[in-house]
């Protein structure tokens, strides 16, 4: 039985996330139909049918990885990899990244995105497990070791004719950790996408509203 190109899309995007549930396929594929939830489970059936994908049992709502997928049903790196599909989830309702690469592999260092959104390239650790400063010292000093190496600028998505640039590196995090201000790129924490957003969208000017002698109000430029 041939594939439609969504089914094509759904296969594709499973084997990039490594696992989705129900309803993160129903968002991604399905938001225009009448009933996005019962017809990404009519899919997922037929395509599971097919030997394509299989479902993994415990879970609501269910997920589901490829076939071939060597990652046990249990695995522990079944949350995060949710964790980084919700990422992509919310960078997607600010604008279609241009670039979302799941765990890109360099000798230095594994991020977990490599993301390009809003014409800038990121580096994204989600980092919900508490780690100790010295840890995440280490980890970016990895990323100290990769901006180094200089590989990074001759990377397909580099800007043509200009100076090649380093992505910034964005941690998700539930804590703060004290980071060197030194490094050679810039290093932001937040919660999540949207509190990352609204650190770094620029702020309307203050203009104070005073009143004048007569009582009429007047704004302070």
């Amino acid at each position: 039985m041939s594939l439609s190109q969504r089914d094509k899309n759904i296969i594709n995007d499973i084997r990039k996330f490594r696992v989705m549930d129900t309803n993160s396929v129903a968002e991604l594929h399905f938001h225009n139909c009448k009933n996005p939830s019962a017809s990404a489970c009519n899919v997922l059936l037929r395509l599971m049918r097919l030997g394509h994908i299989k479902r993994l049992r415990g879970y609501s709502p269910y997920l589901y990885m490829l076939n071939e997928s060597k990652m046990k049903q249990d695995s522990n790196k079944i949350p995060h990899f949710l964790e980084l599909l919700n990422v992509y989830k919310e960078i997607r309702s600010i604008e279609e990244p241009r670039i979302f690469q799941v765990e890109p592999r360099y000798e230095h260092v594994r991020p977990d995105i490599f993301s390009i959104f809003l014409k800038t390239p990121f580096y994204i650790e989600v980092q919900r497990s508490i780690y100790s400063d010295e840890e995440m010292t280490k980890k970016l000093n990895r990323y100290e070791q990769l901006f180094e190496s200089g590989i990074i600028a001759d990377e397909t998505w580099q800007p043509k004719g200009k100076a090649p640039v380093f992505p910034y590196i964005l941690i998700i995090t539930d804590s703060r950790y004290n980071i060197r201000n030194d490094y050679p790129f810039k290093v932001f924490q937040a919660g999540s996408i949207t509190e990352f957003m609204n650190i770094v969208k620029p702020q309307p000017e203050y203009k104070p509203v005073v009143k004048s002698e007569n009582g009429t109000i007047k704004i302070k430029v």
